[in-house]
């Protein structure tokens, strides 16, 4: 009887425990740490989680956005790190795409989140190395980027533009991932670190905590150069500077620097619901708003720039939360 008695008790106090809600769980790849796009997307799955008890994203940071447009694209994958002028080649079955066949029937399957600035390409060498331009550049290592990344397919534009030098052959192509190049570079094995990013950057700063560094930039005579004109005005591209001081006493840059930058952003596959995409975009952007005061790099990422050249349709669940807020949306970017 005390065994009955003690079953029933236990069943009775199972039936009245709250029974804990199913998550939903997505995928987002991104790049390495210390990137824009690692601190905004590792943000947005914060915020994300922080906000939605039904929805978790578990973030990956490896492999190149090349790659990830393709797995996303091939519902492997659900949201990845957009970028205009990749997307663009994906689009065309170019560069990084050429030996791809399927890449632009695969195009179609990817979907807009929101647009944000990569930052400047952070074109880093140490003050004593002797190189003080880029056609210094002949003869050295030097990381471009990841293999296969779009953010390596520029680079080696630019420097080929602006200096008649190819990779691989006037100079040392470091072929590394974006943690190992930036630790390459700290332990004194490449001469010179490429990195796209908002600055400051975390991890430029720390390469300037211990050594002096110069940073490389473009010419006026460089950028009038046609090869170089044409990179300048591809989807997404952007042009700034790098000032005196951004990173403290140890830049030795006595000018600022012009060089090259990027719009990139969230992309998502098809195949994630509507709704799903509607309740994590309005998270995202109400817990932005809050957190902007305490997070002063985030004041970069503005619902005013989150269409900023988009050349990919908007999700329609990411549709459905700027239509609601107000956003004008122009007519390529609604999903047919």
């Amino acid at each position: 009887m005390k065994r009955l008695t003690g079953a029933m008790a236990l069943t009775l106090a199972l039936a009245a425990a709250p029974v804990a809600q199913a998550k939903d769980f997505y995928t987002m790849a991104t790049l390495g740490p210390g990137s824009s796009p690692y601190l905004v997307m590792s943000t947005m799955a914060q915020i994300v989680g922080d906000r939605l008890d039904d929805t978790e994203i578990q973030v990956n940071a490896t492999g190149a956005a090349t790659q990830h447009a393709l797995q996303a694209a091939a519902g492997q994958l659900d949201f990845f790190m957009w970028s205009a002028s990749v997307h663009a080649n994906m689009i065309d079955g170019t560069a990084m795409y050429a030996k791809i066949p399927q890449a632009p029937e695969l195009s179609h399957n990817l979907r807009a989140v929101f647009a944000f600035p990569l930052g400047l390409y952070h074109i880093t060498t140490y003050a004593d190395s002797g190189i003080e331009s880029l056609e210094d550049l002949a003869g050295k290592s030097v990381f471009l980027g990841p293999p296969g990344g779009g953010a390596t397919a520029i680079m080696e534009r630019v420097i080929s533009g602006a200096t008649g030098l190819e990779p691989g052959k006037d100079f040392e192509q470091v072929r590394l991932g974006w943690d190992a190049a930036a630790q390459a570079f700290q332990d004194g094995r490449i001469d010179v670190y490429v990195n796209s990013t908002n600055a400051p950057s975390p991890v430029i700063q720390q390469m300037a905590l211990s050594r002096k560094i110069r940073f490389l930039g473009l010419t006026p005579e460089q950028m009038e150069k046609p090869a170089v004109k044409a990179i300048l005005n591809r989807p997404g591209g952007v042009l700034g500077t790098l000032d005196p001081g951004t990173y403290g006493e140890n830049q030795v840059n006595t000018e600022a620097v012009t060089t090259l930058g990027s719009t990139v952003g969230v992309g998502v596959g098809m195949q994630v619901p509507d709704e799903a995409v509607y309740k994590i975009t309005k998270a995202f952007w109400e817990g932005v708003a809050e957190m902007s005061g305490s997070a002063p790099w985030l004041r970069n990422i503005t619902l005013d720039g989150a269409l900023t050249d988009l050349n990919l349709p908007l999700h329609p669940g990411a549709l459905r939360y700027y239509e609601e807020v107000g956003v004008t949306i122009p007519d390529d970017l609604r999903p047919e």
